[in-house]
């Protein structure tokens, strides 16, 4: 009998808790709101108290006999073509972790991306794994990365055979995607599982029309953030599992081994629901925003000084190999700022606010939730933007290295570096040093220097330059970057 999804087990609990009228001596301490300073319920409103129980004696009871979450895992993982499903309420940078650490042991190798986010660095930090980092394909002329291609993982297992298993990030924050099918045959003709950190792809396996979705390509495992491109809450995560090659007693031990024991009931009810409405919809709901996409990137090509990234700049030899078109990636270039100064004056000038900028391009995210009125706004910001453009001060230029120089060489495990005997040295005399921090442009999260490589003049200045010009770099001790955290040598 196929599964029905019309039913919400989290969503349909939390109901019947509330028509029970069930009162907890338990926590958590506001009791349903009517301990909650008025002003915050002024500010938040009552739902989000009313949603907020105990996963445990609470939304199921102590034992969770009802099978609660149990029966909303299942519902997604048939929605999805998985075998299994784990639903997170700490992110996917917890997600990852689990994974990583179901597939590899401390000092064992793992095959990773170097274009990884900074929750993968974590994780090898965390566990102790030893990384060999395949170097993404580079965009030498719009100095953007696009994730590793199967004959680059291939190269990679022929130099370390022993390697336990692979892990690529896509898509990327940018929409670029990997040709997951070739990947995850190049580690099953080893026995390897491949881990995918499609964080930015919950919405793929909804439309035929988009990239292929992790579990259809034939990953073993599968990381999402539903906050991003669906509709849960923020923290909302899922993994997925299909296959032999991982046991899934074991990725649920690492996940309790990392999440929290105090799970958000509310985080829950949404990727719940979000489910339901994709399952139900999502066929519909793709089509509206695939085709609101192309006008919208139609429409802003036809905005002087802007530029809409499409395929022919993505993908081909050499490059991605497909795009997602919802990240509408716009090169302002031709506007002669640099994006950080626009994205400061969208939200300044037409409190629209997009995901990311670098020292050249916005990335303006859409998703089922937009429409004409909300991206008709956005070509009016844009415009405006364009019309002001000659106001805008161009800002320092951002001194972005050659992809040989971006690359630096790993010293020692990520983890040994973080937790060695670390000092701060004047960014002038970092170079040739080993670094001890992550040094991480956020958004999108991909780090340009890990703990335990060394560092370089050209990628110094390449963030010293990026911060000035408006570039964010929140993991650094010292986010201006006049000093850098290393290693201690004997002799400091």
């Amino acid at each position: 009998m196929s599964p029905d999804h019309s039913q919400a087990p989290v969503l349909e609990a939390l109901a019947q808790y509330h028509a029970s009228a069930r009162l907890a001596f338990s926590p958590p301490g506001h009791k349903q709101a009517r301990g909650a300073d008025p002003r915050v319920r002024d500010v938040l409103g009552d739902a989000v108290f009313y949603g907020d129980v105990l996963a445990s004696g609470g939304l199921d009871d102590r034992r969770t006999r009802n099978k609660v979450l149990e029966r909303a895992e299942k519902l997604m993982a048939d929605a999805v073509h998985a075998s299994h499903t784990f639903f997170s309420t700490c992110g996917s940078s917890l997600s990852v972790k689990a994974a990583m650490l179901s597939v590899a042991h401390p000092h064992e190798k793992l095959l990773i991306g170097r274009d990884a986010h900074k929750s993968v660095v974590s994780g090898l930090i965390l566990a102790g794994i030893q990384p060999v980092w395949v170097d993404p394909r580079w965009d030498t002329d719009r100095h953007l990365a696009h994730p590793p291609s199967a004959e680059d993982f291939e190269r990679a297992f022929a130099a370390h055979p022993d390697a336990k298993g692979a892990l690529v990030t896509s898509p990327t924050p940018y929409g670029s995607c990997a040709d997951l099918r070739s990947i995850a045959d190049t580690c099953h003709r080893r026995d390897r599982p491949l881990i995918v950190d499609e964080a930015w792809g919950a919405h793929l396996p909804f439309h035929p029309d988009l990239p292929t979705w992790a579990m259809d390509a034939g990953a073993d495992v599968c990381v999402t953030s539903i906050h991003k491109m669906g509709s849960g809450l923020e923290q909302g995560s899922v993994f997925h599992l299909q296959g032999d090659l991982i046991d899934p007693a074991l990725l649920k031990t690492r996940a309790d081994l990392l999440g929290t024991t105090s799970p958000s009931v509310l985080i829950y009810a949404g990727l719940d629901g979000w489910r339901r409405q994709m399952a139900q919809h999502g066929r519909d709901l793709m089509d509206g925003v695939l085709s609101l996409a192309a006008r919208v990137r139609a429409a802003i090509e036809q905005i002087e000084g802007l530029h809409v990234h499409d395929r022919a700049d993505f993908c081909g030899p050499g490059l991605a190999d497909d795009l997602d078109p919802l990240p509408v990636v716009i090169d302002v270039s031709g506007l002669n700022t640099t994006g950080y100064k626009v994205a400061d004056w969208l939200r300044e000038h037409r409190n629209v606010d997009v995901h990311l900028s670098d020292h050249r391009r916005i990335n303006t995210q859409l998703t089922h939730a937009d429409d004409e009125e909300t991206t008709g706004m956005l070509l009016e910001a844009l415009k405006a933007v364009s019309r002001a453009a000659s106001g805008l001060p161009p800002g320092p230029t951002v001194s972005v290295p050659e992809p040989r120089s971006l690359r630096l060489k790993q010293s020692c495990l990520p983890r040994d570096a973080f937790f060695g005997s670390v000092g701060d040295v004047p960014v002038q005399q970092a170079a040739g040093r080993v670094a001890a921090e992550m040094l991480t442009p956020y958004p999108p999260g991909i780090p340009a220097v890990l703990p335990g490589e060394l560092l370089s003049e050209p990628v110094l200045e390449y963030l010293r330059s990026g911060i000035a010009a408006g570039m964010n770099v929140p993991d650094a001790v010292d986010t201006q970057l006049n000093t850098v955290r290393v290693l201690m040598e004997t002799d400091d």
